[in-house]
């Protein structure tokens, strides 16, 4: 897949830990883990619009494209 999810990049940066950007955007441990492993089809703009409040960073900091 040429879309590449760079969450864990800003989760470092962000020094948080991907347990507690669960709790903060109240979405499961478990969906904040697939989707950082970029094991999932789609993501809701709702769910990235809470991701990129609570990392205080773009859309485009969390995904990246590569042509294959």
């Amino acid at each position: 897949m040429p879309i590449i999810v760079t969450l864990d990049v800003m989760l470092a940066r962000r020094k948080m830990r991907a347990k507690d950007l669960a709790a903060s955007i109240d979405i499961s441990e478990t969906n904040l883990s697939l989707l950082r492993s970029g094991k999932v089809k789609g993501v809701r703009f709702e769910t990235l619009e809470k991701l990129c409040a609570a990392l205080d960073c773009k859309p485009g900091d969390l995904l990246d494209y590569t042509e294959e």
